[in-house]
């Protein structure tokens, strides 16, 4: 089920943008949004400017930009909402993410996948996740079908009965490591076990990927399937346009993409991600030696 998103849509002006850029003056519906991200968990803001882009594919490799003024944009909405930052094992450490199709890659479950990605908030596995994420479009595939898709776990849990709401509380979940932070390296325990939902109950966040959380007990498992559903009928699908900025609370709503054809002709669909979180440790900010680089898992382990 597909509903309308009108409440949750900002277009960003001519003056707020150069705001923006300038001084780092968020437009008044991202500032609302990190003061309370409310029942959906997400925002569009409209109206950003693009520019000249380079191909989105040099021989079905992704490219990117280097100093493109998307990254200040970007970086200004992150710092709004947190701290940018990056993951050492994820994409090299890198702050903006190229989200584009590549070729050998149709079926993966990540970004360079085109096949239908299932709702999932982001790198589930981590202590330190990220509060906030935002995706940017830099252009629309070919057919303009691929919908990013959105889901609130408030508003979903407001259709599960209270037996499974308190199994969801309980630790009997754990999640595998996104293939996007293991490429090229051994497979990782799974994180966990922890629960699914938590917070207060008009008031809940959620901890969940359909591809990569799974449950020790029966009643986990047939819990999981009520949520997907439930999260479904939820569901906004948000068909993302050039200049389209949608930002997502990482733990309110989770997050999905519709599949789609890429061609490999430098065309093909280009989305730009980044990742903010509210509060760092201080022992991971001395770390990250002034960096806004989580270290790899191994070195915070004891963090937490």
């Amino acid at each position: 089920m597909t509903t309308a998103i009108s409440s949750s849509i900002s277009t960003i002006s001519g003056v707020e943008y150069e705001a923006l850029l300038a001084v780092g003056e968020a437009p008044a519906a991202l500032r609302e949004f990190a003061a309370d991200s409310g029942e959906d968990g997400f925002v569009l803001l409209r109206g950003i400017p693009v520019g000249e882009l380079p191909p989105t594919h040099v021989g079905g490799v992704a490219s990117g930009v280097v100093g493109h003024h998307t990254d200040a944009v970007l970086r200004r909405v992150a710092d709004a909402l947190g701290v940018m930052v990056g993951y050492a094992e994820e994409k090299a450490g890198a702050l903006v993410h190229e989200v584009q199709p590549v070729a050998g890659d149709e079926q993966r479950i990540e970004n360079s996948g085109s096949v239908a990605f299932d709702f999932h908030t982001e790198n589930v596995h981590h202590p330190l996740r990220p509060d906030c994420l935002g995706l940017l479009c830099l252009r629309q595939d070919h057919l303009g079908v691929a919908a990013t898709r959105v889901a609130s776990a408030r508003a979903a849990a407001r259709l599960l009965d209270d037996g499974v709401l308190a199994v969801f509380r309980q630790p009997v979940f754990s999640s595998n490591h996104p293939t996007s932070f293991t490429r090229g390296g051994p497979e990782a325990a799974p994180a966990g076990p922890h629960p699914v939902l938590y917070g207060e109950p008009d008031r809940l966040f959620l901890r969940f990927n359909s591809h990569n959380t799974f449950a020790t007990t029966a009643a986990g498992r047939s819990a999981l399937v009520t949520l997907a559903a439930a999260l479904e009928e939820v569901c906004h699908d948000v068909l993302l346009t050039p200049g389209d900025l949608v930002v997502l609370d990482n733990t309110v709503a989770a997050h999905g993409r519709t599949a789609f054809t890429p061609r490999y002709d430098g065309q093909d669909r280009w989305l730009r991600r980044f990742y903010s979180v509210r509060s760092i440790p201080r022992t991971v900010r001395d770390m990250m030696g002034g960096s806004r680089v989580v270290p790899a898992l191994p070195r915070i382990r004891g963090v937490w």
